[in-house]
């Protein structure tokens, strides 16, 4: 590990001044760390958008960071909603977000006269169904932690050597990712999910997704914690809460937590961009 690590610190020390797509994650942190220590801060910049898919918590953690490390942050307002492609919520809906995500960094980079772009991807990632990825290439974005081969474990394990707070922080992709793919994405089913998780954070579950199913909340925790969600008085709690909401149901996934999990009923091996 030593040796790629020196690989990385090489490779970001030869860009020179760089914009890190900046979503608050262990990842984009790591990124962002390691470019403002290796760089000096005063040459990075993080960037965070903020749109109807991305939680208030999760900017103002954000925030907090770049401030603790003394970097520059802006905060960027992209409009997914307003592009139907993604709406229409298709299993390419990742790379529509990516799309408008990368092209207001690249012209926010543009004007700030920087010519590269970070964004926290991991090698793990490549492994996985990605369509954001064929975007970041579209508009130049390098992932340096990919590219040198940093699983998430080692990411991780980084993170924490060089006092990353988030270090150990649960993944939490887009609000967008508890919709099935089929479904139309609206601000109202955004608004659900973000406020049911809310809920269920807020009596101590860390690993939390509420997937939006029409009318149906389908609740994932770790295996280890169902027990803890079907107590009383805590079950009753959480169901008010989530009927409250607009859930008319309100059911427990007992598989547990898992990430991807809305890609369990679905083909999406020969997905093309360009067509629903």
């Amino acid at each position: 590990m030593r040796y790629k690590t020196e690989q990385l610190s090489e490779f970001i020390r030869s860009r020179g001044r760089v914009v890190v797509a900046y979503s608050g994650g262990v990842d984009s942190s790591l990124v962002l760390k390691l470019s403002a220590d290796l760089l000096g801060n005063g040459n990075v910049i993080a960037a965070t958008a903020v749109s109807e898919t991305y939680t208030e918590i999760e900017l103002k953690n954000s925030e907090h960071f770049a401030e603790m490390i003394g970097v520059e942050h802006v905060v960027l307002n992209t409009k997914e909603l307003a592009n139907p492609d993604f709406k229409f919520n298709s299993p390419l809906r990742c790379y529509y977000c990516k799309r408008e995500l990368f092209s207001k960094i690249a012209i926010f980079a543009r004007k700030s006269g920087i010519t590269h772009v970070f964004d926290g991807s991991n090698a793990d990632d490549l492994d996985d169904y990605r369509p954001g990825r064929k975007a970041a290439a579209e508009f130049g974005v390098e992932s340096p932690l990919a590219q040198f081969g940093f699983s998430k474990e080692e990411v991780r394990k980084m993170a924490k050597s060089i006092e990353v707070p988030s270090w150990n922080k649960p993944s939490n992709p887009c609000l967008a990712s508890r919709i099935p793919y089929g479904d139309e994405i609206t601000e109202d089913k955004l608004r659900m999910v973000r406020m049911a998780e809310k809920t269920i954070r807020d009596e101590g579950f860390q690993d939390v997704r509420v997937r939006h199913h029409g009318k149906i909340a389908r609740i994932e925790v770790p295996q280890n914690e169902i027990t803890k969600l079907l107590g009383e008085p805590l079950k009753t709690h959480i169901i008010g809460n989530l009927k409250n909401i607009g859930f008319t149901w309100v059911s427990i996934d007992m598989e547990g937590y898992r990430t991807g999990s809305l890609n369990e009923d679905h083909s999406i091996a020969e997905t093309k961009i360009g067509g629903h």
